[in-house]
This record gives structure tokens, C-alpha cells and sequence, in this order.
């Protein structure tokens, strides 16, 4: 049986292990009195309340410094890359068979929608072969020149809603991306070229497959708010020799000052996609 002793020291130890949570004879909780807590409570609230109203000074000051329409800082890249619509780098599909390329049409479709004549007639027609240079004028919103879909010809989706996938002869719309200022020196176009030995023939929309000056300058997306890139169809002839394969289709932004030779970023100024059509 255990001594007086023993069972004085348990008792004793037990005591100490509930006073050090709370001890009623000094009224502490965890060691501290309640005046002790509501000093330290004031401390941390005075501390984080002083840390939020310098976070949200150091921000309006930030935010005065801004302007709305012309970025302050613009540390992109000074040329643009090129991007490919439908939205993949591999287009695999059977012409005889309208579900498999369903999706790429679609894609088309709702991507030429900001094209069409109803919305684009909100533009102006601007003199091709100019720059539309508006840095003079006081009013900060923008004007910008129309783009019609109609002028992708083939490829528009007016005379072929199914943009060549029917026939074995698809349509890719290309575009560069946009950054504020850039005026392109030259005439750029677009230039593909397969890899085989027998050169696949393409046709090009608009007309040589040219990115028009008129749609330069770009002047960021709330200035110009009803600005729509340029676009170049390319419409790949395909024949029966070229079903069944794979196609290494490499696209370009030639005849300008725009750099496509950069093999730190494979997308700067060109694109590769591949495409494969079955019967």
C-alpha cells in the first residue's frame, strides 16, 4: 500500500499541474493575470492595426502613382510572340468524321465572333499601309480599326462553316499577341513551311498573309477597348499523299524587325504545330 507520503506527493503534483492552467489562489490563467492578458491583447491589436494601416498606406500611395490607361512599368518582352487558333498544337482529326473535329470548328466559330460585321462596323476604316498613330489626340480612349472576318476569305467560316475540316483541307487563324507601342518596321507577313520532302501547298488570308500597319499601335486593353488583333488564315491544301501523317507545320513572322530566331522562346515571333488527317 502506498505511504502518507507517497499519496501527499501525488496530490502535490497533480495541484501544480492544474494551477499551471489556472491557479486560483493568485487568479493566474496560464501563468498570467487577466490584467497581464489585457495588457499583452492591447499590445498585439495596437502592433497589427499600425502594420495594416502602413500595408494600406504604402498601397494608395502605390495606386496614386498608376495611370489607367498607360502602364508604368512595362517589362515585357519588346516583341511579340505568335499564337495559333483552334487553341492546340496538335490537330488530329478524320475528315469523314464531324465529331472529331467538331471542337476545332467550334473554337473557330466563337473565336471569330468579335469579328464579325456587326460588331465591327463599331470601328473605323482606317487607310491601309499607316500606322493609326492617336498619341496626339487628348482623348484617352482609343479608336480602332476594323478587322471583318470576311476578309479570311476560305477560311472566314461564312461560304465553309466547317473551315476546310470536311474537306481535308483545315484552316489555322494566326495572330501575334499584343503589346502596347510596338510599331513593326516593314511590311510583316506570315510565312509556314512543312517539314518533308514535298512542299505542301497553302494559301494565305488576307491577302499575302500580312499583318496591316493599321492595327499599330495597340494602346493597352482599356484605351483601346474595341481593339481586335489582325489576323492570317492559312489554309493547308492537303492532298491524299499527306492523309495518314504527321505534318511539322513551322509558322513565322517574316519582313519586319520582329524577331522569330530566339531559341530561348520558341513562340517569339513563330510557332510549330502538328497535324495529322486521316480518310
Amino acid at each position: 500500500m502506498a505511504s502518507t507520503e507517497d499519496k501527499a506527493a501525488n496530490k502535490e503534483n497533480v495541484s501544480s499541474w492544474k494551477d499551471s492552467i489556472y491557479n486560483p489562489r493568485t487568479g493566474e490563467l496560464l501563468g498570467r493575470t487577466a490584467s497581464s492578458w489585457a495588457l499583452i491583447l492591447l499590445f498585439y491589436l495596437v502592433f497589427y492595426c499600425f502594420l495594416a494601416g502602413m500595408f494600406a498606406l504604402t498601397m494608395w500611395v502605390m495606386l496614386l502613382t498608376l495611370d489607367d490607361y498607360v502602364p508604368r512599368y512595362r517589362d515585357r518582352v519588346p516583341f511579340p510572340g505568335l499564337a495559333i487558333r483552334p487553341n492546340s498544337l496538335d490537330i488530329v482529326f478524320n475528315k469523314s468524321d464531324a465529331a472529331q473535329y467538331k471542337t476545332y470548328v467550334d473554337h473557330l466559330e466563337a473565336f471569330l465572333k468579335r469579328y464579325n460585321d456587326t460588331e465591327q462596323e463599331k470601328n473605323e476604316a482606317c487607310i491601309s499601309g499607316q500606322y493609326y498613330d492617336q498619341e496626339s489626340e487628348t482623348e484617352m480612349t482609343k479608336k480602332a480599326c476594323h478587322f471583318k472576318r470576311g476578309s479570311l476569305s476560305l477560311c472566314s467560316g461564312l461560304s465553309d462553316n466547317s473551315f476546310g475540316y470536311r474537306d481535308g483541307k483545315p484552316c489555322v487563324l494566326l495572330k501575334m499577341n499584343r503589346i502596347i507601342g510596338l510599331k513593326p518596321i516593314g511590311d510583316p507577313y506570315i510565312n509556314c513551311t512543312v517539314k518533308k520532302d514535298n512542299p505542301v501547298q497553302m494559301q494565305y488570308f488576307p491577302s499575302e498573309g500580312r499583318f496591316d500597319k493599321m492595327y499599330f499601335p495597340y494602346y493597352g486593353k482599356k484605351a483601346h477597348e474595341n481593339y481586335v488583333q489582325p489576323l492570317v488564315a492559312v489554309k493547308l491544301l492537303l492532298t491524299k499523299e499527306d492523309y495518314n501523317k504527321e505534318l511539322s507545320v513551322e509558322c513565322r513572322v517574316e519582313g519586319s524587325n520582329l524577331r522569330n530566331d530566339d531559341e530561348r522562346d520558341k513562340f517569339l515571333g513563330r510557332i510549330t504545330f502538328r497535324i495529322k488527317v486521316t480518310e
